[in-house]
């Protein structure tokens, strides 16, 4: 088994990831971290989204860049505003304690706020190509001293119609300096960006298996990551009988969803890298025996767990890859049992299930959550169902005499109804369950249009978005990153919004106002 402590990184980088409870790392980590820290070769690496490319180039730039310098070292370009973020928040999560400022900019955000806090002095910027640009064009931003440039998911770059903006970004960067291409495919132009703008560079590529999926019942959850606890909660109070794993991706997820659960009075324990062998042995031997019905652990701590009656496989957090999905799900629906595979995923995160889902070449339905009178409802079904078993096997002698005498006090339904109300009002209160957001996300995915005018035309953001407001009575909140180039622009939609502006202009000629199509795949670099 790797660790992150055989790749060459240094103590103090090593501090910062034990305290991000992280255990292992993926093979696209193995491959890239020891490259970039012990050779001096540009890189070009094959990797899907979600298989840990961020801290396979994070954690290098970490390690190779100097404190306090004022200047921007590091540029990261992303196709998305939404991956932007991520990067920034992950390069972030990841610095420990090295004084490192680390800033994502993007279209939609202030373009004077982000003028403030480059003027401050940044270290890494992660921004998406034409939000750069813009500072580029506006001086107020510099790239000619950058020793690093890190382009992330290139072919995405490529498809969104970013060519231009990438090779103008690429050429105001000087030439000393690391370059680190990702890209899930390789198609010619990137072979091409890399021949033209890198220099000697080493191909690093993660080769994927042949998937296979249990016959599974698979759904997921559109949540915030403040309610997935919540979500958790109403998930195992309404199955009649819940004996689960709950997945997590790190050691302090799993013992801080575990603590919860305890607290709350299920039987659950944790399992991860730091317990010992012993603890690891009897936590398992609890778990195979029912003395617990959930079991809260990271990927690697669960291999080797080989239990056939699990009921769910709950995904408290989105696995790195299609390949551990599958070895999670695999968990469930054995021996001929009926599984069920539960995912919980945030507005952001849609992407990256459904590389998923192709990667694992399964369907990943989505549900809607139980709601809290119906959960109330099976409780008490199974309250009924309790009692009556009782019942029929006889109470015991001590509590027939004690049902006697209270009957003399009161009506046997009232009697009943206060033991019922004794025993269980909290668990059939509804003011137990807290309230959760509704986070939902557009299912169908955005698409990129294409628009024939550009700065050239006098058209702005402000314009693009006004027109298509007016003209197609799309809601602001619907229309996303919009870039506008000196002789086109391009605007993303939902597939919904698209689908009526396309409808819009089939009906029109084109004349004097921008005309908008479907955006087809970038041209070529050059």
């Amino acid at each position: 088994m790797e660790s992150f402590e055989n790749l060459g990184l240094s103590e103090r980088t090593l501090k910062a990831l034990k305290l991000k409870g992280y255990e292992e790392p993926t093979p696209i980590q193995v491959k890239t971290i020891p490259a970039v820290l012990a050779e001096k070769k540009d890189i070009v690496g094959q990797a899907q989204t979600g298989t840990g490319k961020t801290a396979a180039f994070g954690l290098p730039i970490i390690e190779l860049l100097h404190e306090n310098s004022k200047t921007v070292q590091a540029l990261v370009l992303t196709p998305t505003r939404e991956l932007a973020i991520q990067v920034a928040e992950e390069i972030n999560s990841l610095k420990g304690d090295k004084r490192l400022s680390i800033i994502p900019i993007y279209g939609g955000q202030s373009i004077d706020l982000q003028f403030r806090s480059l003027k401050k002095g940044i270290d890494v910027v992660v921004g998406t190509p034409g939000r750069i640009l813009d500072h580029l064009k506006r001086r107020t931003l510099k790239l000619d001293k950058i020793s690093c440039l890190v382009l992330d998911e290139a072919d995405e770059m490529l498809n969104m119609g970013f060519l231009e903006d990438v090779t103008e970004i690429i050429e105001s960067t000087g030439h000393d300096k690391r370059t680190m291409l990702f890209s899930a495919t390789m198609p010619h132009e990137i072979i091409q960006i890399a021949k033209k703008y890198m220099g000697e560079y080493t191909l690093l590529k993660v080769t994927k298996g042949q998937l296979t999926v249990s016959q599974t019942d698979q759904i997921y959850f559109e949540v915030s990551e403040a309610d997935k606890f919540e979500v958790l909660c109403r998930i195992i109070d309404i199955e009649e009988e819940f004996y689960g794993l709950v997945f997590c991706r790190t050691k302090i997820d799993v013992d801080t969803v575990a603590n919860r659960l305890i607290e709350r009075g299920y039987d659950a324990d944790a399992l991860h890298g730091d317990l010992s062998q012993k603890m690891r042995e009897k936590i398992l031997n609890k778990f195979k025996k029912n003395l617990l019905n959930i079991l809260v652990a990271t990927d690697v701590a669960a291999r080797g767990i080989d239990v056939l009656n699990l009921t769910h496989v709950i995904n408290y957090a989105l696995p790195q890859d299609p390949e551990s999905y599958v070895h999670r799900i695999g968990r469930t629906g054995r021996a001929g049992k009926e599984g069920n595979a539960i995912t919980f995923i945030t507005p952001q995160e849609y992407r990256k299930l459904q590389f998923i889902q192709r990667g694992a070449k399964t369907d990943i339905r989505k549900a809607k959550l139980p709601k809290v009178k119906d959960i109330i409802k099976t409780k008490k079904l199974r309250i009924k169902t309790d009692l009556e078993d009782i019942v029929k096997a006889r109470p015991r002698s001590e509590y027939l005499e004690m049902s006697r005498e209270l009957l003399e006090i009161d009506k046997p339904e009232d009697i009943l109804a206060a033991l019922l109300q004794y025993s269980f009002q909290d668990e059939l209160d509804e003011k137990s369950y807290a309230e959760i957001e509704d986070t939902a996300v557009d299912t169908k995915g955005k698409t990129r249009l294409f628009v024939t005018q550009g700065k050239q035309d006098g058209l702005t953001r402000k314009k693009l978005a006004d027109f298509v407001k007016d003209k197609c009575s799309i809601k602001s909140e619907k229309i996303g990153d919009i870039q506008i180039l000196d002789r086109f622009s391009f605007i993303t939609l939902p597939f919904n919004e698209a689908a009526a502006v396309l409808a819009y202009f089939k009906k029109r000629k084109r004349g004097s106002e921008p005309f908008i199509t479907k955006a087809k795949k970038g041209r070529k670099w050059s």
